[in-house]
């Protein structure tokens, strides 16, 4: 060889080298930990680099976040690396750190099994579990760290990342190559049972029902917290979905652990917003400078990173702390610097069939003589099979509440709550899966021009009536007039139902108040009508055709009509064109306050139904409503947007009245 070919021989590798080198420091240091081949981990180069990992760990067994621990490091740093061994400052879990270094350890140590890399990562694992607060949960700093850094941390996955590792060294998977003791083996079950239990104590309730997370929870009372200013106490998105996915790698779950992942994963659905893109906008070196958000039919659905807890309302924030309710009203640091937004949900609800088709609550045979409680079951385990033969069997104005539990299965029955069946609660053992049905529409009753009133599967005639946690449907498919939930009394409760149907599915008539909750109403054309004074609060009203959703028929002296409160509106794909409401008679009352608005919703909002005399008496207002369907710039000119001074007046107190019976049920 000649010394020019030795001399090109030497620049090529000492080039080739080079270039694999820069396209090393190119990679963020997370990627490197859970993208590259694993064959790479055997190289010089992950060697050179786990001697840098060593390097920045510290005595107590955890490392600091943020560090790109690829780069190279000069004998200075070393030195001073060396001297901080002993430091406890700014050690975390946080943005993955620790628990990224101990997999990148394990990794190498697969090829190259040196005792260094072993001690370390065993080291890590001490950390981890001391790090543990008593009631299972996990700071984001520990030694601990004055402020918010105290709390139990959700954020950013950092208690998850804990839990999974924990979950593989108990389980003794091959995940991680180094293996630790039988002792260490029994300490990570003890301290996942722990977190596990910390998780299902945290899972926030939501006027008594279980929802999800918050990003940080109290270490003390495990109540929702904020952490920066930025950052303020709220139900997460994001990371919740995560907190979900580990419940779900769970093999034998608990009831417990079932009924997380049920009502988690009915609050998903529930929250998700759809028909909305993100585009990022990018300057010349590729950082994101802004981003832009555009109706979008076709758009996967998206999580609001944070949610208000008591109405799930989605919101934003400044650094100053002030909250916002549309993302425009931030400003451009925060808007472009933020994910405030999260898909990560998705990758719930596409595995929680297959998971839920394993795991489904047994109950067991419940026979009982107490005539306040009795139960229905299609199996014959329960006192009646009959939703009906039940009521039927019930006291006459009984003076304590009598409660029909209704077990899991498809009731097809026509049934009616007579008006002495007062004080009777229905409740299903889910909302999914105790399905009450019936087939009965106009023409089949053929009863005249009142047909429609009869065409009914549930209707109520007593007062202080609840259903709970059912599906009411009227099966009889888009073929005209046909309710599925009639309600003519007083002091109603529907709580967690879904009532289905398409023309006028839910008739809220009568003079009396009625209060539906976290219910799910989906229809075609006027499907909620009728004259009750009734209360909608975080309900989904979802349209299956351009039509109308409401046609109000209040008497002219009741104050309110329907009020429908932080409830999402929502339509499938291929409705665009439908309308808030229309006046069945001429005095409706229908107002929606600080509602989602999807972008079916037209423009002018209302429709007089060719009643001009309507206009000057109906009362069709709206509140600080968000969504595409919100832009109120053309709404029809006898519509009205309340103002601050009369929004005042629409308490659920001022609309129902002083009493408890829609509070304590």
């Amino acid at each position: 060889m000649t010394i020019f070919k030795k001399i090109f021989t030497i620049l090529f590798v000492l080039g080739f080298i080079f270039n694999l080198r820069a396209q090393l420091l190119d990679k963020k240091w997370k990627d490197i930990i859970y993208k590259s081949d694993d064959t790479w981990f055997a190289t010089n180069e992950a060697k050179e680099i786990a001697e840098n990992v060593l390097l920045y760990q510290r005595d107590i067994g955890g490392w600091p976040k943020n560090i790109p621990m690829h780069n190279s490091i000069s004998d200075q740093q070393k030195q001073e690396l060396i001297a901080l061994k002993s430091s406890t400052k700014d050690i975390t879990t946080d943005n993955y750190a620790t628990i990224q270094e101990m997999l990148f350890l394990s990794k190498v140590y697969k090829f190259t099994p040196d005792e260094r890399y072993k001690a370390a990562f065993l080291k890590g694992v001490d950390y981890v579990l001391e790090a543990q607060y008593e009631n299972g949960g996990w700071p984001q700093f520990y030694p601990l760290k004055k402020g918010y850094y105290t709390h139990i941390t959700y954020n950013d996955d950092s208690m998850v990342n804990i839990m999974e590792l924990l979950k593989e060294i108990k389980d003794k998977s091959n995940f991680y190559s180094i293996k630790p003791s039988e002792q260490i083996v029994l300490q990570a079950k003890i301290a996942f049972d722990k977190g596990i239990e910390c998780i299902l104590k945290t899972q926030y309730k939501q006027n008594g029902v279980l929802t999800s997370w918050c990003a940080q929870h109290d270490e003390t009372t495990l109540l929702p917290v904020k952490a920066r200013a930025f950052e303020l106490s709220s139900l997460s998105g994001s990371e919740s979905a995560n907190i979900v996915m580990l419940l779900m790698s769970i093999d034998k779950p608990s009831k417990e652990i079932i009924e997380a992942v049920d009502a988690a994963v009915t609050w998903f659905e529930k929250v998700k917003i759809t028909g909305l893109r993100e585009e990022k906008v990018f300057n010349a070196i590729g950082k994101i400078i802004d981003k832009k958000y555009f109706f979008d039919e076709n758009a996967k659905p998206i999580w609001a990173r944070f949610m208000e807890l008591e109405n799930n309302r989605p919101f934003f924030c400044d650094r100053d702390g002030t909250k916002k309710y549309t993302i425009e009203e931030i400003g451009e640091e925060r808007r472009s610097g933020y994910g405030w937004f999260a898909t990560t949900p998705e990758k719930v609800l596409k595995k929680y069939p297959k998971w839920k088709a394993k795991h489904v609550l047994v109950t067991p045979k419940v026979k009982t003589e107490n005539q306040y409680f009795v139960v229905v079951a299609k199996d014959g385990s329960g006192d009646y099979i009959s939703i009906q033969e039940a009521i039927n069997n019930s006291k006459a104005f009984p003076y304590e509440r009598i409660t029909i539990s209704i077990k899991n299965g498809t009731y097809k029955e026509k049934i009616k709550i007579h008006q002495w069946n007062t004080n009777i609660k229905l409740v299903g053992e889910s909302k999914e899966n105790t399905i009450i049905t019936y087939d009965d529409y106009f023409n089949k009753i053929n009863l005249g021009r009142n047909s429609t009133f009869y065409t009914y599967t549930l209707l109520v005639e007593a007062n202080d009536v609840i259903l709970q946690n059912l599906t009411i449907e009227n099966s009889s498919g888009d073929i005209g007039q046909a309710v599925a939930l009639s309600v003519f009394s007083d002091r109603v409760v529907v709580d967690n139902c879904k009532i289905i149907g398409n023309q006028d599915t839910l008739y809220a008539s009568g003079i009396g108040k009625q209060y539906y909750k976290n219910c799910y109403i989906e229809g075609t054309t006027d499907f909620i009508f009728g004259s009750a004074t009734a209360f909608f609060d975080n309900c989904e009203i979802h349209s299956k055709k351009d039509s109308y959703i409401t046609a109000a028929s209040t008497p002219k002296e009741a104050n309110f009509g329907y009020v429908f409160k932080n409830c999402n509106l929502s339509a499938n794909t291929v409705t665009s064109k439908v309308y808030l409401g229309r006046p069945w008679r001429i005095y409706a009352k229908t107002v929606f306050i600080n509602c989602i608005l999807g972008n079916h919703i037209l423009p002018e909002g209302w429709h007089n139904w060719s009643k001009p005399d309507a206009e000057r008496t109906c009362f069709y207002a709206e509140y600080q409503n968000l969504g595409i369907g919100a832009n109120n710039s053309k709404r029809v000119l006898w519509s009205r947007q309340l103002s601050k001074k009369e929004i005042k007046q629409y308490t659920i107190t001022n609309i129902l009245g002083n009493s408890n019976w829609y509070e304590n049920y």
